[in-house]
């Protein structure tokens, strides 16, 4: 039997993740000598604060190294109750809590609970790339609604309106963006919030993971806070990775309705069982302690992302607007299309462009194609100030380079 006979139909279905990828090809190229400049990694290049390493050294010390119940420590879903009503005014029981090992894990177990074949998923573009494959894992439909730059990025309510159906189960929703840096204003959420209303048979998935990384006074909010009528039909994920600089650590935090969170206890029972139990004593000391760090870390990607912005608008052929948070802008790269590089080759989407950019100017970009809305690309400047510099001045100088 061929291999290809052997796999399954779901598998064929999904595409590798194209984050990942760019940031694989980028280290092999360092390895090989190459002095790349990486601005596909979607992690902070800050350290876990001392005081959350220090809570993980103490678990391990005192042997708190054994299985823990399958979603989650009981003190850790206290935790994770307790920030939700400290920051979203959200009041839920550690029984509607699910932890898992990384916000990816939450969703697909969410949609590995309630997806039957052919449910459809609406997904704002540009989207995380994982959104839409693990969708169709579960044998979901992806029903991708482009949101230009004309829109900010975000999802209007009219488009809501114009793409529910009645096999549409889940709208996924995640502020601030990525790839865009997008957030959601109060009043936009509301919007959306009167078209969900009334339609009750459709569930809202809010990704949060960026919540705490917001710039200029921006005044987060989520879904469930804003119109309180969807609270039972709103899984409000979160986690440590982006906030709290614990991306490796991998802990992802959801809340909702009890019925559903059952469901997914039942299913992460059966896949990966419990998250690291060290991991989970880092994250109550992340989501209890001090946050004082955030405010200084903020400030310095602000800056960063100010910085980006202005040097990304004079090259030629980009245009970049300033995006509410994340770690990220999205260029788009639209007047560099049908030009030609100095290898000859002709930019026709925004996958050669990224390509060529890599092949001439050793930084790594991730193509806008791989978040469903072209023709752009993602910049991460969670990396060091220094580099960022360097790799506008590539990017200048690349823009410059077409003919």
């Amino acid at each position: 039997m061929s291999s290809q006979l052997f796999l399954s139909d779901a598998v064929s279905r999904v595409a590798p993740s194209a984050t990942i990828a760019v940031t694989t090809k980028a280290a092999e190229l360092r390895a090989a000598g190459e002095n790349v400049i990486g601005l596909g990694a979607g992690e902070p290049d800050f350290d876990t604060p001392d005081h959350i390493k220090d809570a993980a050294k103490a678990a391990i010390d005192a042997g708190k190294t054994k299985y823990t119940p399958a979603d989650g420590l009981p003190e850790l879903k206290q935790a994770i109750c307790a920030k939700f009503k400290r920051d979203n005014n959200l009041s839920y029981q550690p029984s509607q809590v699910h932890v898992a090992p990384g916000g990816k894990p939450v969703i697909y177990n969410a949609f590995v609970s309630t997806l039957n074949e052919g449910d459809e998923v609406i997904i704002p573009a540009p989207y995380w790339v994982s959104y839409p494959e693990m969708a169709k894992l579960c044998g979901g439909k992806p029903v991708i609604v482009s949101c230009g730059p004309n829109a900010k990025y975000k999802l209007t309510p009219e488009a809501l309106e114009a793409a529910i159906t009645p096999k549409t189960k889940w709208l996924v929703l995640n502020s601030p963006s990525n790839p865009t840096g997008a957030a959601y204003t109060e009043g936009e959420l509301r919007g959306l919030g009167e078209v969900l209303k009334r339609h009750k048979q459709v569930w809202v998935l809010t990704d949060d993971m960026y919540e705490h990384l917001v710039y200029d006074g921006f005044e987060y909010r989520t879904i469930a806070q804003v119109t309180p009528e969807l609270y039972d039909r709103t899984l409000t994920m979160n986690g440590v990775s982006k906030a709290y600089a614990m991306t490796g650590w991998r802990i992802g935090y959801a809340a909702g309705p009890e019925a559903l969170i059952k469901t997914m206890r039942k299913v992460i029972s059966q896949t990966t069982s419990n998250p690291s139990s060290i991991s989970q004593y880092a994250a109550i000391a992340a989501l209890n302690g001090d946050h004082s760090f955030m405010a200084e870390r903020n400030a310095v990607f602000k800056q960063r992302r100010d910085m980006v912005v202005a040097e990304l608008n004079k090259a030629e052929g980009l245009t970049c607007g300033t995006p509410e948070g994340a770690f990220y802008v999205y260029p788009s790269c639209a007047g560099a299309i049908g030009k030609t590089a100095a290898s000859g080759k002709l930019i026709e989407t925004d996958t050669d462009f990224a390509a060529e950019l890599l092949q001439q100017e050793k930084v790594a970009v991730v193509m806008g194609e791989a978040f469903g809305l072209s023709p752009a690309f993602r910049v991460s400047y969670a990396t060091s100030t220094e580099a960022l510099e360097d790799a506008m001045a590539r990017i200048q100088r690349f823009c410059k380079s077409l003919t």
